[in-house]
């Protein structure tokens, strides 16, 4: 689904063969997972943070340019999420569950894959690193993601399709198609242009689309480590995703992103329904590591965790020496 994402940018935008972009992502993907785990975290600590910061920053430059509409974009974010527009006013439904996926997508809240990054941090105690991964909700889509929205409708580069396909608001006589990074292309070229739109888009999405797939493939090396960590076929098994992974970044570039992305909503949808079973399983643990760590914070100390204390069972997960996770 990213490698699609990827390959449609630069497929639209510089005219390139996707399977050549493809083969492309799938070598450099392949040199960063062959690394391992520490190769993946210095590439992501480097690359991810540059990269929301130049986007975030050409974003406001854009609103800033077209400011007298900011106030009309917001109105219709309002106007569309209660569907007081009558034309989208019986898409509400639509609405919420298009935003629900693609929220999820954003910053992976409750989709149960965030925790495994987390589980690694070195913190003095877990609610630390909880209070950090609910921020990040606030970065990835409060600020990111609501960016992006506002600079589209700001720069009205935006087309509405009905269930069935057909345009029923068309914001712009630019030709955009179907709704994919186009929108937001045509929305920075308003100010510079077509063509270093296209370019700063494209390597924009490259890098988040890249360091996600790096993510994604942490979580199923961290996974295969869990379940067949004490087995002689964990390396075996590791080599094999290693190849099913450069496989599917190539593969994924080469289909058509309405097919990627139902096949991703499916299984993210799949993923969050057994990770809310799992949240109700683990609520009376995590509130009780957050009162414990309310009352030291109160206290005027500093917090620790002793998960004995506390009464939770299966506390070998918490290495007191490294005041790290240990997944």
């Amino acid at each position: 689904m990213q490698s699609n994402g990827i390959a449609v940018a630069f497929s639209n935008t510089l005219n390139i063969n996707p399977a050549i972009v493809g083969a492309i992502v799938a070598v450099l993907i392949g040199l960063v997972i062959i690394g391992g785990i520490k190769r993946i975290a210095d590439v992501a600590q480097i690359v991810a943070p540059f990269m929301a910061i130049v986007y975030v920053m050409l974003a406001i430059v854009v609103l800033i340019f077209n400011i007298s509409e900011v106030p009309e974009a917001f109105m219709s974010m309002i106007k569309g999420a209660f569907g007081v527009h009558e034309a989208i006013g019986g898409m509400l439904g639509s609405a919420i569950a298009w935003g629900v996926k693609r929220g999820i997508y954003s910053n992976e809240a409750g989709q149960g894959t965030g925790p495994i990054v987390a589980a690694a941090a070195k913190v003095s105690h877990p609610v630390k690193q909880g209070m950090v991964q609910a921020f990040s909700v606030y970065v990835d889509t409060l600020l990111v993601c609501t960016a992006t929205a506002i600079m589209i409708l700001a720069c009205k580069t935006f087309n509405v399709y009905d269930p069935s396909g057909e345009i029923i608001v068309k914001a712009s006589n630019v030709e955009l198609g179907y709704p994919d990074v186009s929108y937001t292309i045509a929305a920075l070229a308003t100010l510079i242009g077509a063509r270093w739109s296209g370019i700063i888009i494209s390597v924009s999405l490259f890098f988040f689309a890249f360091t996600t797939v790096m993510a994604y493939y942490y979580y199923g090396e961290t996974n295969v480590v869990y379940l067949f960590g004490k087995s002689k076929r964990e390396k075996t098994i590791i080599n094999v995703m290693r190849m099913l992974t450069v496989f599917a970044v190539f593969y994924g570039s080469l289909r058509d992103a309405q097919t990627v992305w139902t096949l991703g909503d499916i299984g993210v949808g799949m993923m969050a329904w057994i990770n809310v079973i799992a949240i109700l399983l683990l609520s009376k643990n995590a509130f009780k590591a957050l009162r414990s760590y309310e009352k030291d914070e109160k206290e005027g100390r500093e917090p620790t965790f002793d998960s004995g204390e506390l009464g939770i069972k299966n506390a070998d997960f918490w290495n007191s020496d490294s005041k790290s996770a240990n997944c």
